[in-house]
C-alpha cells in the first residue's frame, strides 16, 4: 500500500482542527509511516454513557475516516470499563455510576452507529475491560504512582469542585489514569478528543513515556454548538441532531440552527471541501446566495451523509410543503397509545419533546398543537376519537406525529 507524502497528508489532517501536541511529532510519526509504509494507529475512546451518538460526536469521526481514507488504522476503544466510573471533564459533580447492563446496551448502539461514518475494513473494535479488568493491586498502585494530587488539582473541574467544597471521589482519580494506560494497551501513535480532554490526552502521552513507549500526539477538536446557539450540541438540552434520526429530523433541525453558525457546521458535521464551503459563504456575505438558500444545502448534506441523497432530495420536498406551503408532512411517523393517555408522556414517548419537564414547558408556551387546536393544559388527557381517527401533534414548526389512541 502507497501514501500520499507526508506534507500531502499533512496539509489534509490539519483542516478543522483545535491544537496538534505536538506538530512536530506528528509530522514525525508522518513521515515515518510513508518511509515505513506502515500506517499510524489512530485512537478514539468513547464511553458508552448514552444510548445514542449526534453530530457533536461525529466531528471527530469524521477527522479518524481522514486518516482511515489515507491508509491509517483507527483503534477505537468502548470504554465499557471506564464508563463505569465516567468520565469527570466538565463535571461541577460526582457523575452517577452505570451498571454493567447499562454500558453494554449503549455499547451495542454505538457499534451500530460509529460505522455510519468509519470504515470498518480499517477499524479495530476494542473494549477496554479487555486489560483494565487484569490490572490487580500493585499494577494500580504503580499507575496510581505516576501521578501527583498536585498534577490532578491542575484540572480546572477538580480544582473548582474542591473550592467549592463538592464532593470529589477517589474513583474519579482514577479516570485519566486509565484513559492513558489504554494508550499504552493499545501502543497509540495519536489520540482524538474534543478541546475539554486535553488533561486527558495529555495523560497518555505522560504514561506512554513512564511506560518506555513513544508518546502519542494528541489531536484536541472543536466542540459542535447545539442547535440553539449557546450550549455544547447535548440531548439532556434538546439541542442536538442525532446520526440516527430521520431525514425530516435532521433537515428540519438543520434549519433551525442561527445563521451565524452555518461556517461552523459547513466545516464541522459536513464532508464538504473546503473551498466550496468558502464559496458559499462568500456568496452569503456578499449578498448573492440568501442564507436560507445556504442552509437549505447544508441541511441536503447532512440528510445526505447519513441516509443517502434521495432521501435528502425527500426531506427538502418535505420541508418546502411544510413550511412554504403550509401544509402537513405527507409521512409522519405512527404511535399506538391506550386510553387516557397524557399528553405530556405521548410527547415524550413519541419523541416529540426530550424530557417531561420539556414537554410541560413547550405546552405552557403555546408550542404544542393537537389536530390544529393549541393545547391548553399540561395535564390534558387524550381519549380514543369517535370516528376512530388519528390525533395529529404538532410541537412548534417541525415536529409532527400520528397518534392513535385505543
Amino acid at each position: 500500500m502507497g501514501f500520499l507524502s507526508a506534507e500531502e497528508q499533512y496539509k489534509i489532517l490539519t483542516e478543522n482542527i483545535s491544537e496538534i501536541i505536538t506538530d512536530e511529532e506528528f509530522r514525525s510519526k508522518l513521515e515515518r509511516s510513508v518511509n515505513d509504509n506502515k500506517p499510524l494507529r489512530c485512537k478514539l475512546g468513547i464511553d458508552p454513557s448514552a444510548p445514542d451518538l449526534h453530530i457533536g460526536h461525529a466531528v471527530v469521526l469524521h477527522k479518524l475516516r481522514q486518516f482511515q481514507d489515507l491508509g491509517h488504522h483507527v483503534v477505537l476503544i468502548i470504554g465499557d470499563f471506564t464508563g463505569m466510573i465516567g468520565d469527570p471533564t466538565g463535571r461541577s459533580e460526582m457523575r452517577k455510576q452505570l451498571t454493567v447492563e447499562e454500558v453494554m446496551s449503549n455499547a451495542q448502539t454505538y457499534q451500530e452507529q460509529l460505522f455510519l461514518i468509519l470504515n470498518p475494513e480499517r477499524t479495530e473494535l476494542v473494549f477496554n475491560s479487555s486489560w483494565l479488568s487484569k490490572l490487580n493491586f500493585a499494577d494500580v498502585i504503580k499507575l496510581a504512582s505516576k501521578l501527583t494530587v498536585a498534577r490532578m488539582m491542575e484540572r480546572e473541574d477538580f480544582y473548582r469542585r474542591y473550592r467549592d467544597n463538592v464532593s470529589i471521589g477517589i474513583h474519579e482519580f482514577f479516570y485519566p489514569l486509565m484513559q492513558g494506560y489504554d494508550s499504552i494497551a493499545v501502543r497509540a501513535d495519536i489520540e482524538f478528543g474534543a478541546t475539554e480532554q486535553k488533561f486527558n490526552l495529555l495523560m497518555g502521552r505522560q504514561l506512554q513515556r513512564d511506560y518506555g513507549q513513544e508518546p502519542q500526539v494528541a489531536f484536541t477538536m472543536p466542540i459542535l454548538v447545539g442547535t440553539n446557539g449557546v450550549e455544547k450540541m447535548s440531548k439532556s438540552l434538546g439541542n442536538y441532531i442525532g446520526l440516527t434520526e430521520s431525514p425530516d429530523q435532521i433537515y428540519g433541525k438543520a434549519m433551525s440552527i442561527p445563521d451565524d453558525l452555518m461556517d461552523e457546521y459547513f466545516r464541522l458535521a459536513t464532508t464538504m471541501p473546503s473551498q466550496e464551503i468558502n464559496s458559499i459563504l462568500e456568496e452569503v456575505s456578499s449578498g448573492k446566495l440568501h442564507p436560507r438558500d445556504a442552509k437549505m444545502r447544508l441541511a441536503r448534506e447532512l440528510v445526505a451523509l447519513y441516509h443517502g441523497s434521495g432521501a435528502a432530495e425527500e426531506a427538502e420536498e418535505n420541508f418546502k410543503q411544510v413550511f412554504q406551503k403550509g401544509q402537513m408532512p405527507s409521512e409522519m411517523e405512527a404511535f399506538i397509545f391506550e386510553a387516557p393517555a397524557g399528553l405530556v408522556s405521548v410527547m415524550v414517548d413519541a419523541g416529540l419533546a426530550p424530557s417531561k419537564s420539556e414537554a410541560r414547558r413547550l405546552i405552557k408556551q403555546g408550542g404544542v398543537k393537537i389536530n390544529g387546536e393549541t393545547a391548553g393544559a399540561i395535564d390534558l388527557e387524550l381519549h380514543k376519537n369517535k370516528d376512530d381517527k388519528e390525533h395529529i401533534i404538532q410541537v412548534g414548526k417541525r415536529k409532527f406525529a400520528r397518534v392513535k389512541i385505543t
